[in-house]
């Protein structure tokens, strides 16, 4: 019996090592994961052509600089946010690299230079809102 007892023992403790290290590399894959950033942004009134050039001139050639991949643009075609409001995702290979290439553009010192001469005449935006989010397992965008 005492032998019997010592392999199941010895069966449960494997099982349970082999499903905490299961869940470890689980999390760990988790942080890993892909992640997609929405970012919506408010000009100031009057400034979102002004915030549409520097996007379109600068901001997205910075962007694929510090390893930022652009999704999309949109602009609301309802009457709310249509005159202030510019949309857009950024792809990440993980949360941990888009800290880092967010703190790598906030650096920049091309991205200063143009943020100071795009903000010569005042701030041209009034406020940013974004989410990180991953894509569900039915998802097209994986």
């Amino acid at each position: 019996m005492s032998r019997i007892s010592k392999t199941v023992g010895f069966s449960l403790l494997s099982l349970i090592i082999g499903l905490g290290a299961g869940i470890f590399v689980s999390s760990s894959a988790a942080e890993e994961e892909k992640v997609f950033e929405l970012r919506i942004y408010t000009a100031t009134p009057g400034n979102l052509d002004n915030l549409h050039t520097r996007f379109r001139d600068h901001t997205i050639r910075i962007f694929e600089n510090h390893g930022m991949r652009i999704v999309g643009f949109w602009s609301p075609i309802n009457e709310e946010g249509a005159d202030d409001t510019l949309i857009y995702v950024l792809e990440h290979a993980s949360q941990e690299a888009a800290n880092a290439s967010w703190k790598a553009f906030g650096e920049d010192p091309e991205w200063k230079s143009v943020a100071d001469a795009s903000n010569a005449n005042g701030p041209i935006l009034a406020g940013v809102e974004r989410r990180y989010m991953a894509a569900t397992d039915y998802s097209p965008l994986k």
